[in-house]
């Protein structure tokens, strides 16, 4: 379910203030659309630079996602906008990250952003996992694995963002080829196999358009794709099936619906493979 999202000129004044402490007096706020973890998501902009500040209540019942990104930020360097300062006050938790430009990639068949969204998941598959709290990727799927036993497939000791929407991945035509993406987010990283993102990927993949064995293709790109058991991509296909209808059950928008026909068609393909 999203998060009702508010303005930034709706915070307490004193929290504003301790805002501004970091950035100066505010001169430019853009609230931005995308997401739906946060109560506060904009873009602002003062004499001294731009962040982009995410926030929540301290009492609200995602208020670990703001832990969660906070604690994984010192280890995302070229992956991720650097969090360049905290403010915890008068009720909210604020994290202020670099401002980034470019586009969000487009996962449509010939895009131009596919390899640039592969080099990012190689890149990340070559970060060590900080020994730092965060869930497993078999407890996450607990509940939706086909089998008890499948859940030993999902395990392991790599850092994984598991949310591969593409409004998570920002492009910048600008910066070298072959590092231009970054992965913003990170409330649900986790723990787990390394092949995991690329298998989060490919649902992602299908839903922009990909037949399944395209989509697929593309994941091969990411080295620790090949270390995933077949069988093990068939219980996460179908785990995946199972976390898509029941998102879509609950809050039945386009997108999610998108999301689970797509996670469904993935785990009819791996049927027959």
């Amino acid at each position: 379910m999203a998060t009702i999202r508010i303005g930034l000129d709706r915070l307490p004044p004193a929290a504003r203030a301790a805002v501004e402490e970091h950035t100066g007096a505010l001169l430019r706020v853009e609230e931005t659309a995308e997401g739906y973890n946060s109560e506060i998501a904009a873009r602002v902009t003062s004499a001294t630079g731009t962040w982009h500040i995410k926030g929540l209540r301290t009492d609200h019942p995602r208020a670990w996602t703001q832990r969660r990104e906070a604690a994984v930020a010192p280890f995302l360097t070229g992956l991720a906008p650097a969090l360049r300062w905290r403010v915890e006050t008068h009720g909210w938790d604020l994290l202020g990250f670099e401002a980034l430009g470019g586009h969000h990639a487009d996962y449509a068949p010939g895009s131009p952003d596919l390899p640039e969204t592969a080099a990012l998941l190689r890149r990340l598959g070559e970060t060590l996992c900080p020994g730092i709290e965060l869930r497993h990727a078999e407890q996450r799927l607990e509940r939706y694995a086909a089998y008890p036993d499948d859940l030993r497939f999902f395990a392991g000791n790599h850092l994984l963002h598991t949310d591969l929407n593409n409004t998570n991945v920002l492009i910048d035509d600008h910066a070298p080829q072959g590092d231009r993406a970054r992965l913003v987010d990170w409330a649900w990283a986790t723990r787990g196999a390394a092949w995991l993102d690329a298998g989060y990927w490919v649902i992602w993949l299908i839903a922009a358009g990909h037949a399944p064995a395209s989509a697929e293709r593309w994941a091969t790109e990411i080295p620790s794709w090949h270390t995933a058991p077949a069988e093990g991509v068939t219980a996460f296909a179908a785990a995946n099936a199972n976390v898509w209808f029941e998102i879509s059950a609950a809050d039945p928008d386009p997108w999610t619906l998108r999301l689970a026909t797509a996670a469904t068609t993935w785990y009819e393909h791996r049927r027959t493979v």
